[in-house]
């Protein structure tokens, strides 16, 4: 039985990991495409340009975890009413964002180019890209929800399809404007937003079709009452508003390590750079096992089966325990030649080879966070997720603040390792409490 449950969470697993690693590819291709028809200020823009939106979007990423934990418990309880409730009330709050963040696009574009560090050529070339991509608000904002409605239905694969489509049809659009049009920065922003309103158009039929709803206006106005439901919108914004505060506790962690490594002068930040790619990497493949604990462990709770729940925690969690000691090995073993594909600096090299089995460490042990998050999202138990994301920054900032001026960059490492250590620890305590209660409202079946 454990046998076949491992293939089956690896097989949910390996389109996850797949669609995480296309993401890379556009703004590589973005870079190719201005890199040989545009100057230095073009490549500069596009960089900050799209520093704006991932810092906008990735805040209100909570509508892709909040999704999948309600649709995952609603499959899980055989509820196919609220399942489909479930999506159309992610998707209104998506539309809603989407259209307050296009009304906003003034003040929150004004004071974003004025954050920015640069020339007024490049700030001139951020706000041709901002005021054209912005356009693309709703749409994307309402794929998060139809990503989180797929892993929240386990079905990894059109999730796969709709990532490659979203992110192939993005690139094919942005070299045609830019090498064919010479539309330059304008180009890249312009076929990014027909990228995204295309893909909301074929996600929304992928996940409309996978949920049976054929007439979606009659579906919509048999489900009204439940759709606007006062106790589920309030627990649904309560739910993402917490794991908001979670993703922005996390982005702070890594922003403070980041600007800790500065401290110490240019060369460790660099090679603290040049390691987190290494994380970042490792982050591919644990996310694709957390997301399959999303969508498992979901059901499991919605069915309130305590040995199925139990099970697939389990299972998941040893795959991807598996899988992040492979990664820190190679990443240990292969250390100085990974690194001197990433930089030519040779003290850069020094250092990063120096402290690169900090990385393998934070890499092997990191599982443990993922999973758990995966688990907390899945059950939508996101007070619980937050303060265990509180609590460990608290952790990670005193031992910084005592270990780094002690033993310099190591010790910011270990107080990194620390961090992601603490996060799993506090979550594992909530874990066991949550357990009990499910234990005790139902009964384990056979």
């Amino acid at each position: 039985m454990h046998q076949n449950n491992y293939k089956r969470i690896v097989k949910l697993a390996i389109p996850v990991i797949l669609a995480n690693a296309s993401v890379p590819l556009l703004g590589l291709a973005d870079t190719a495409a201005i890199g040989q028809t545009g100057a230095a200020a073009d490549l500069g823009a596009i960089a900050l340009a799209s520093l704006i939106f991932n810092f906008v979007y990735w805040g209100f990423g909570f509508l892709r975890m909040g999704t999948t934990g309600f649709i995952s418990q609603a499959l899980g309880a055989n509820d196919k009413n609220e399942v489909d409730a479930v999506f159309f009330r992610a998707v209104l709050l998506g539309l809603i964002i989407g259209l307050v963040l296009i009304i906003l696009q003034k003040g929150i574009g004004e004071l974003a180019i004025h954050l920015l560090n640069g020339s007024t050529e490049i700030k001139s070339l951020v706000r041709d890209y901002f005021y054209i991509r912005i356009w693309g608000a709703p749409a994307t904002l309402i794929t998060f929800t139809l990503l989180g409605t797929l892993i929240g239905g386990g079905w990894t694969k059109q999730l796969l399809l709709l990532q490659l489509f979203l992110n192939g049809l993005n690139v094919l659009l942005n070299l045609l404007c830019v090498l064919v049009f010479e539309m330059g920065v304008k180009g890249i922003a312009l076929g990014t937003l027909l990228a995204e309103w295309s893909t909301l158009c074929f996600g929304l039929y992928m996940v409309l079709r996978q949920l049976g709803i054929h007439q979606v206006k009659e579906r919509i106005g048999i489900l009204w009452q439940q759709i606007m439901d006062r106790a589920k919108l309030i627990s649904m914004v309560r739910v993402n508003s917490d794991i908001m505060i979670r993703t922005l506790a996390l982005l702070s962690g890594f922003a403070w390590f980041a600007n800790q490594g500065a401290a110490f002068g240019d060369t460790t930040l660099a090679a603290n750079h040049v390691l987190l790619q290494f994380v970042s990497l490792s982050a591919f493949f644990l996310d694709g096992y957390a997301h399959v604990a999303e969508m498992l462990t979901g059901k499991a709770f919605g069915a309130r089966d305590i040995r199925t729940f139990s099970r697939e925690v389990r299972d998941s969690s040893r795959i991807a325990g598996i899988t992040a000691l492979c990664l820190a090995l190679i990443i240990y073993s292969l250390g100085a030649p990974l690194v001197a594909l990433l930089t030519q600096d040779l003290e850069v090299q020094r250092v990063a080879s120096q402290h690169v089995i900090y990385a393998a460490i934070y890499i092997a042990l990191s599982f443990g966070a993922f999973q758990l998050d995966g688990v907390f999202i899945g059950i939508t138990k996101s007070k619980q997720m937050r303060n265990a994301t509180l609590a460990s920054l608290l952790v990670f900032l005193l031992l910084a603040n005592g270990l780094s001026p002690i033993w310099g960059n190591a010790g910011l490492w270990i107080s990194f390792i620390a961090y992601v250590v603490a996060r799993a620890l506090f979550l594992w305590y909530y874990y066991v409490e949550i357990r009990k209660e499910l234990h005790t409202a139902a009964p384990s079946r056979g």
